[in-house]
């Protein structure tokens, strides 16, 4: 079909032999349609192949049946239609959850034994009727809690509006979005899709691009040791931990022109940028050139273990990616959008990176990820070089704009900063009665770590276990972390009750 499109228009006569701006009658009505349809287009709309056959006629004929048909017209149904086979979901078991996640769903997490079936605020309510105070926020992801009555209504008023119609188009939330996303940080220019894992996709993308525009045919991009950066098989490379990947390589690699380096040891980062910008003789030779693409970096390793990076650290990275022509990318994908007490984690650090990738709370829980770029980053990526079908659509992007509003009307930074003190003081003191079991508490804002020491006699998944039992949902990162991301909106009495319960669940073990 592509091929065929291509002929026609090449000879002058359009897409499959419809003349160029040709206006295209309804078979059905014979009402004139106004559209003028270019190849890409039409393409799309034929995506369903051999059952269409087009003609410059001003009617179509379905190949096996006399129904008649056209572009963009609906199929006529049969007069004696035979009943559907398809079972509807309201009429299959699904009394036992579990039982359907064991026999259907692809075991790639390991769960808790938990159904969750509604939440408020900072609670979640199992199955059962038992409430838990909600630390782990979807993973730092519902920053605004659950059930927010601001939320819900945009995204409940945009459903029923326009949910999708893909990029191909515009749409007036997502030019808001950007241009609250880029007023709000050193950013020019945003490109929208899904997840943390496809920002981040788009930022290397981004920067391999910007490489290869300067004349470097082999560019490296240089990560961190403990980073984590998503789960495709870039980003899995991107991730500067080998346990993530185990039976994803070929020939014992991974994708290539990744290196890391030790985490805030500006010392180690300045030698492999030294290393990288040198093209071996024998590549050299046959014209290819290595050098600097990027320095990607988290400003707050969540995964590795919540550490926040060192502004020694982030202004040598800045300041290679300066002298080499690379690009400085921050990965805000867990720190963003206000968790780390400022809007962006790298605010922290007193550095701008070129690009920036931002999710999880971008949508307060809804799907929509983010990647920002400033300056000639910003103009890297063009038509055909990258894209995404859902990426930045209404639905998404309404319940983005709620969250944008929420932070920016409610200040709810401010209520970061003070609940995060809150939080650290009052791990603080249980782990001053506790020496034995927690260390230092390290972190930004509302998104802290508490280290368990090595002769605690427990994991940090078993005391999240246990905290589990108290009612309080938290998460590891890493073996030896319990992690506390509550939503941002959390209040001054549920941060004592975590407490409270933390130390109930602390104490059980301890005896």
């Amino acid at each position: 079909w592509i091929a065929l499109g291509l002929l026609h228009q090449s000879r002058g006569e359009g897409v499959f032999g419809v003349p160029s701006g040709s206006v295209v009658r309804n078979a059905s009505s014979h009402k004139r349609r106004k559209m003028i349809y270019q190849p890409t287009i039409l393409v799309a709309s034929l995506s369903l192949g051999s059952a269409f056959t087009a003609t410059t006629s001003t009617s179509v004929q379905q190949a096996t049946s006399s129904t008649r048909t056209a572009l963009h017209s609906t199929i006529d149904r049969p007069e004696t239609a035979a009943a559907s086979s398809l079972v509807p979901p309201s009429q299959l078991d699904s009394s036992s959850v579990s039982t359907l996640f064991e026999n259907r769903v692809q075991k790639t997490y390991g769960r808790y034994p938990i159904t969750f079936v509604s939440g408020d605020g900072c609670a979640l309510t199992d199955e059962t009727g038992k409430d838990y105070l909600d630390f782990v926020s979807g993973i730092a992801t519902c920053a605004l809690g659950h059930n927010n009555a601001e939320l819900t209504a945009a995204v409940t008023e945009q459903m029923g509006r326009l949910h999708h119609v893909s990029n191909l188009y515009y749409t007036p939330g997502q030019g808001l979005l950007a241009e609250w996303l880029c007023a709000n940080s050193c950013a020019d220019k945003a490109f929208f899709c899904n997840s943390g894992a496809e920002a981040n996709e788009a930022a290397i993308k981004c920067a391999r691009k910007h490489a290869n525009d300067r004349g470097i045919t082999d560019p490296v991009i240089i990560t961190a040791e403990q980073s984590f950066h998503g789960r495709t098989l870039a980003t899995v490379t991107a991730t500067g931990q080998p346990k993530y990947h185990a039976g994803f390589t070929y020939g014992g690699e991974m994708v290539r022109g990744f290196r890391y380096t030790p985490y805030n040891d500006a010392d180690a980062l300045k030698a492999l940028v030294e290393e990288i910008s040198q093209t071996p003789e024998e590549d050299a030779a046959s014209g290819r050139k290595r050098g600097l693409a990027a320095i990607m970096l988290e400003p707050l390793q969540g995964e590795g273990g919540i550490v926040p990076g060192n502004k020694e650290y982030f202004e040598c990275a800045r300041r290679l990616c300066d002298e080499h022509g690379a690009l400085l990318i921050c990965d805000e994908v867990q720190a963003g959008m206000g968790r780390s007490g400022t809007l962006w984690g790298h605010e922290n650090l007193g550095v701008e990176p070129d690009v920036f990738t931002s999710a999880k709370a971008l949508g307060g829980g809804v799907p929509i990820g983010a990647m920002m770029a400033r300056g000639d980053a910003a103009s890297v990526l063009t038509p055909g070089t990258h894209a995404s079908t859902y990426g930045g659509n209404p639905l998404a992007c309404a319940a983005a704009l709620a969250v944008a509003e929420y932070l920016s009307e409610h200040d709810v930074l401010a209520n970061v900063n003070a609940r995060g003190e809150q939080l650290v003081k009052g791990l603080q003191d249980i782990a001053s009665r506790y020496p034995s079991v927690l260390g230092d508490v390290r972190g930004w804002g509302l998104i802290r770590g508490v280290p368990i020491m090595d002769d605690a006699g427990m994991t940090a998944a078993e005391l999240v276990g246990d905290a589990m039992e108290e009612g309080l949902l938290l998460v590891a990162a890493g073996p030896s972390v319990v992690r506390f991301v509550p939503p941002l909106v959390v209040g001054e009495a549920e941060i004592d009750e975590a407490l409270a319960r933390f130390e109930r669940a602390i104490a059980k073990r301890a005896k």
